[in-house]
């Protein structure tokens, strides 16, 4: 995305309304930020981006998986989409719930590189699963199964999918990463 405009510009007071721009705001001085340019541009379509909101922060901050392996898995997610917007924001975030900034890189190398704990590769197998075959092989699923409750194997698909659409989204309209 270097270089090339937002095909859709983060939206002004005037485009995204109050409410969405009051929200926007409160966003950004929890992120330590102005408004992200995230959801200045998806506000702009105002009565989807609220119901969005609630759907997305039910997977995170709100899941019922660890915080630490959510953010593993958005990460796993974002360079398997190339989302330069999604990996700038997350890989702050992951940091904050407790992964460490070389597991972070070490994300972009997969679930066969050194130093992951057998549930760590296992998560960032299934993200890599969900990407390629939209669906997770038995015998991942077999693996992950002790491990996970149902809630959270639900959890799960339902989280690489939303991240992934967020992905393509973000990547379409050429949302525009932080510059601070």
């Amino acid at each position: 995305m270097g270089g090339t405009p937002p095909r859709i510009a983060p939206g002004t007071l005037r485009e995204i309304g109050p409410l969405n721009a009051l929200i926007a705001r409160a966003i950004g001085v929890a992120t330590r930020s102005g408004p992200p340019n995230i959801f200045t541009t998806l506000a702009r379509h105002r009565r989807l981006f609220r119901r969005w909101l609630r759907f997305a922060a039910v997977l995170m901050p709100r899941g019922t998986l660890p915080r630490a392996d959510t953010e593993l898995v958005i990460l796993r997610v974002a360079h398997n989409c190339g989302s330069a917007y999604e990996w700038s924001q997350h890989e702050r975030i992951a940091q904050r719930a407790g992964l460490s900034g070389e597991q972070v890189r070490r994300v972009r190398e997969g679930a066969a590189a050194d130093g992951w704990s057998a549930r760590q590769a296992l998560l960032l197998r299934a993200a890599d699963e969900l990407h390629a075959d939209r669906a997770m092989s038995d015998d991942l699923w077999a693996a992950l199964r002790p491990r996970l409750s149902d809630e959270e194997l639900i959890e799960l698909c339902m989280l690489v999918g939303h991240y992934e659409m967020l992905a393509m989204t973000l990547n379409t309209l050429r949302v525009q990463p932080e510059t601070s």
